[in-house]
């Protein structure tokens, strides 16, 4: 107990000292540059003490608990014995498929109640009257992500390059860029960077280091990051392509419609 005081404790004294030039440059400029006093003083303050102790919280939990977890529900899945190999037997991809399906279900759920896609989801329906739904641009962005990070860990397993996937995916995202709705793009680009934050990247940076160094022949130095990449890249592609299919659904109803019409 002591010892998780003390942890706490130096958290917290990191955390203050990184928030603290944020708070002085937002005072800087409200005092000096729009010589304006502070708003809501109190609440103000309130509001930064809870964010500290959130930050601090919040971080003490990933070193608890998160990177543990990934780290090692990564090596159990990899294990000989739950592969059922023997130790130090040369393995096929195939037989790392738990693996794959965990992946992409940690990588669906945890996009799910990403906080930052939740509220880029809500700001979507609000903007376009309705016409997106922030559960489906939740669901959409979420399998986005599951499919990158299966496949991410199908290339840690096999050991080929990050670059050629990193290189086909942003060819397709720009061929999906000249073709999609213009008003799906920025949407799409911005559903690609709020996957990468506070909920997903701990477990995600967990499972890749822990599934590098529990696969033979693997480095997690060279292997074991590049998932976040994938969880930022797949997404945009998923949303594109939902942006095209409701497009073309709709020019074929249209059609269809002005066909009756006839």
């Amino acid at each position: 107990m002591i010892d998780f005081i003390i942890d706490f404790l130096l958290v917290l004294f990191y955390t203050l000292k990184d928030v603290l030039p944020i708070l002085m440059l937002i005072i800087f400029f409200q005092l000096v540059v729009l010589k304006q006093p502070i708003p809501h003083l109190k609440k103000v303050i309130l509001g930064g003490v809870y964010v500290v102790l959130g930050l601090a919280l919040f971080l003490i939990g990933l070193e608890k608990g998160l990177f543990p977890v990934g780290r090692i529900m990564a090596t159990q899945l990899s294990d000989p014995a739950f592969v059922g190999t023997t130790e130090g037997e040369l393995l096929h991809w195939w037989s790392y498929y738990w693996i794959y399906i965990f992946a992409a279900m940690i990588g669906f759920s945890t996009t799910i109640a990403e906080p930052s896609l939740i509220a880029v989801a809500i700001k979507a329906g609000e903007v376009s009257a309705g016409t997106i739904s922030p559960l489906g641009l939740r669901i959409t962005v979420a399998l986005g992500v599951a499919f990158a990070l299966a496949l991410g860990t199908f290339r840690i397993v096999t050991g080929t390059p990050l670059f050629i996937y990193i290189m086909v995916g942003y060819i397709v995202v720009i061929i999906q860029t000249i073709f999609a709705p213009k008003k799906f793009i920025a949407l799409a680009y911005d559903s690609g960077g709020v996957t990468t934050s506070t909920v997903t990247v701990p477990l995600v940076a967990a499972l890749g280091l822990g599934l590098s160094s529990a696969v033979p022949g693997r480095n997690p130095a060279i292997d074991g990051f590049g998932l976040i990449a994938f969880a930022s890249l797949f997404p945009i592609i998923t949303v594109l392509g939902y942006a095209q299919f409701m497009d073309l659904k709709t020019r074929l109803l249209k059609i269809k419609t002005e066909k009756d019409a006839i």
